[in-house]
């Protein structure tokens, strides 16, 4: 034997239900003896509730609902049922109604709704959708050989206490109906989910899970062989895929984890209601109607073993937090007691309990709706406490949502709670509650509700590594070195995701203009399309609001620009818990309070504030200068050559063939022409951007320099520096040629090159033009490369050095890339 039991979504449609006959059908043909529960079409008992509602109030217009209803179950039997045979079904569904519409001008009349009148008008549901389903799987409608079927109403085999509502069922008397009833008949049995009866033949109802516990309760009389419960999932997942879109099917799942699961929001089973079918070790199969061929998920009393610890993660999206707490609690015997012996006594469902080991709090969830009421009944039940300072006052909290990490697999691995709070941590979700069971299978945390979604992904992705772990990148700034980057992570995406279980999900980017988000990802091979045909005009402070309001887990805000403005957004963004990722030196070379609130604000919330390309683009500089800190070595003295564009201005001024040298203004205007200089020019001779840089490195180094501790000796006259267009700076350069021959031929006659360097020795930051001998490392330097070398206390007698191309999109994007990438092992 056999029970297969179908839900609302799978009875709701005409389509749906095409494919529940063929269900059936195929379990006929294989010769499987198998019997059939029903729910009421989805949505059916919510209407059925709200009718009732309705009729109590006096309100005249439930009838329209109780039309629909027909109405529905009119149209099924005539999409489904032959002609001919259509008009005894359809009189015997509106017999039905006529008894519900009878009923409910009773309930307008006394405007009065008991428990037992209740659960008469919720038992329609059931009954309807049962009916038309035995009429068209007799008559299968040219589909096929019609199916010997029997309607059975489940009152007269399921018998029941009068507790209406959720009632209990009378197992010895229920088994035996069960079992005459079946020995009775041969044909198929089409019964009613949810419903039972008294021994006074009134009609009750099962509770939550009615339909499922019908399915078990039948399962368990017959001693069948499993119990198919059809839903419209793939069976059990490892999340709720609204919520966690890499969510993936549990193909086999204990009792206890499934009782855990389902506590806790998992809406597939109400395992509660399974218990007769678990106590006979009767196996549960979860079904997906709509993908009939998926093996769906076996809820059974061992499971396979699984490669991860936890099953799989629920949540219960809104709870409220009643917090009992006071110094008269603390070796006090009897509280818990009392507290909830009057919890009990009103019938109030408590979610979830923590205790301080103290014994000064105590902290339970309850359904918020709840909430007010359950404050009044303790405030006078603990009046007497309140009043002598015992207890404070109670305190309720809202708008937060649970979350249970559940499994078998977490009694044998140390180490879950860590990374579960860990990972909460990183990305800034703040935990209210903690409540963990000696059974060791689940780990409930109360958080605010605000944080659920990102919480779930976070931790979905953390406990479930086979699925790579999802970095959120917003991008600021799509020019030379911003859709480089984007092109980088487009080629390498394949390789992160296979290697590094990392999904890099670009979800916003804005240049000057446009600026696009989208919460699933910004596909990277039409980036330009999607910003110029669906963004909308930029604005900074929208932007960064939106990256907020998406709250999405591993955010990173990566700033590609050199914008005075964008920086002012830095600090409010690590302090939402995202990550900042720039080559932009601004916000790292301005006032150095400044520099330190960041630094302070990314490590007190987890996050990171990443520049390797602040300094030398794509080079190991930053990290390099970080880890000998870190390590203890003390920094002496700091030279570099920091400008791509100086290095080759005075890598390219060197005597011609003829013993004459270059003009300095041809150089300066071959740089130029290569795009190394900025468009004027002066913006990179002047030494300003080589000033930040050694600032940089100095704070970075341990030294509280402020940008005015620069000192720039100016590499060019007054006069060029005056110039009021690019044009007459490049004619005041070439009056000017002479000053820099000279320069030339004097390091020239010592056998010294020119070098611009920036220096930092005794606290003191310098840049300017040099010379450099040949027992120098700056003097072998070529083409556009940057050198930074370093005297420290354990590179003392020969200086770390560090050399390479400075400058340039593809190495300047690397670097980036690199601290992007950085970021995701972070969170592993």
């Amino acid at each position: 034997m056999q029970v297969l039991k179908f839900g609302g979504t799978s009875v709701g449609s005409v389509d749906s239900i095409k494919q529940v006959i063929q269900i059936i059908e195929n379990h006929r043909q294989k010769g499987d003896q198998i019997a059939v529960v029903f729910s009421a079409m989805g949505g059916i008992t919510n209407q059925l509730i709200e009718i009732g509602r309705m009729a109590t109030s006096g309100e005249t217009d439930y009838m329209e609902l109780v039309r629909r209803i027909e109405d529905r179950h009119f149209n099924v039997i005539k999409a489904l049922i032959p002609v001919k045979e259509q008009s005894k079904v359809f009189a015997h569904i509106r017999g039905i109604i006529n008894e519900l519409e009878d009923l409910l001008r009773g309930v307008s009349l006394i405007r009065e709704l008991t428990l037992r009148t209740h659960d008469l008008i919720t038992s329609f549901g059931e009954r309807l959708s049962t009916t038309v389903m035995t009429e068209c799987v007799k008559s299968r409608r040219g589909d096929g050989p019609p199916i010997p079927a029997q309607f059975c109403d489940a009152r007269k085999i399921i018998k029941t206490d009068s507790q209406f509502g959720q009632a209990e069922v009378n197992y010895v008397l229920t088994n035996q109906l069960i079992q005459e009833h079946f020995a009775k008949f041969s044909d198929l049995q089409m019964i009613t989910g949810f419903i039972g009866s008294t021994e006074k033949n009134e009609t009750t109802t099962l509770g939550r899970g009615g339909s499922d516990y019908t399915a078990s309760i039948i399962g368990a009389a017959l001693n069948a062989e499993v119990i198919d419960i059809w839903t419209d999932v793939d069976g059990m997942m490892t999340a709720d895929p609204r919520k966690v879109p890499n969510a993936f099917n549990i193909p086999t799942i204990t009792y206890a984890e499934a009782m855990e699961l389902s506590h806790f929001g998992a809406k597939v089973i109400y395992p509660p209601s399974l218990q007769p079918a678990f106590a006979r070790n009767i196996p549960i199969r979860v079904l997906n109607t709509f993908n009939p061929t998926h093996e769906g998920t076996v809820v059974s009393r061992t499971a396979e073993r699984r490669q991860y610890t936890i099953t799989g993660i629920s949540s219960i999206d809104d709870i409220a937090l009643v917090n009992v707490q006071g110094s008269g609690m603390i070796g006090v015997a009897g509280v818990s007691a009392k507290l909830f012996g009057v919890l009990a006594a009103h019938k109030i469902s408590v979610i979830l309990i923590s205790q301080a080991s103290s014994e000064h709090s105590i902290c339970f969830a309850i359904d918020p709706r709840g909430a007010e009421n359950v404050k009044s009944i303790l405030d006078a039940e603990f009046a007497t406490e309140i009043k002598h300072g015992h207890i404070d006052n109670i305190a309720i909290e809202r708008e937060l949502s649970v979350i249970a990490t559940v499994g078998e697999g977490m009694k044998k691995s140390s180490g879950i709670a860590g990374k579960l709070f860990s990972v909460l941590g990183k990305n800034g979700v703040n935990i209210v509650a903690v409540a963990q069971g000696s059974s060791e299978i689940n780990i409930s945390v109360v958080i605010n509700k605000n944080n659920l979604s990102k919480a779930l992904n976070s931790l979905h992705n953390i406990f479930f590594q086979s699925e790579a772990r999802v970095l959120n990148l917003y991008l600021v700034g799509t020019g030379l070195i911003g859709k480089t980057l984007l092109k980088q992570i487009f080629d390498q995406a394949e390789y992160l995701r296979s290697e590094k279980l990392l999904k890099v999900c670009v979800v916003g980017m804005t240049n000057t203009k446009k600026m696009l988000l989208d919460s699933k990802g910004v596909s990277l091979d039409e980036w330009r399309e999607r910003l110029l045909t669906e963004g909308v005009t930029t604005s900074l402070p929208a932007f960064v609001e939106k990256i907020k309001e998406y709250n999405l887990p591993n955010s990173v805000f990566i700033d590609c620009t050199s914008d005075k403005e964008i920086v002012q957004f830095y600090e409010s963004l690590l302090d939402a818990n995202i990550s900042v990722v720039t080559p932009n030196k601004v916000a790292n070379s301005g006032p150095y309070a400044e520099y330190r609130r960041l630094q302070r604000t990314a490590l007190n919330r987890g996050v990171k504030f990443l520049y390797e390309t602040n300094v030398g683009a794509g080079l190991p500089i930053i990290n390099t200068v970080q880890g000998l800190m870190t390590s203890g070595d003390r920094f002496l003295k700091i030279e570099a050559i920091l400008s791509g564009t100086l290095s080759f201005i005075f890598n390219t001024f060197r005597p011609g063939r003829d013993g004459q040298p270059t003009s300095f203004a041809d150089v300066v205007r071959e740089a130029k022409e290569k795009g190394y200089t900025e468009p004027d020019p002066r913006d990179d001779l002047s030494g300003l951007d080589v000033a930040r840089k050694i600032l940089i490195l100095a704070r970075e180094a341990g030294f509280p320099l402020e940008p005015e501790d620069v000192t720039i000796n100016t590499l060019l006259p007054q006069s060029c520096l005056d110039a009021p267009t690019i044009p007459a700076f490049f004619e005041e350069l070439e009056r000017n040629n002479d000053y820099f021959d000279n320069l030339l031929s004097a390091a020239e006659a010592n056998g010294e090159k020119l070098r611009f360097v920036a220096s930092f020795e005794n606290n003191k930051a310098i840049i300017g033009l040099r010379t450099v001998g040949p027992e120098h490392p700056f003097y072998m330097l070529s083409g556009s490369d940057n050198i930074v070398s370093f005297t420290t206390e354990r590179y003392k007698d020969r200086p770390l050095v560090i050399k390479g191309p400075g400058a340039g999109a593809e190495v300047t994007a690397s670097g980036v890339f690199a601290d992007v990438v950085s970021i995701g092992s972070y969170l592993a």
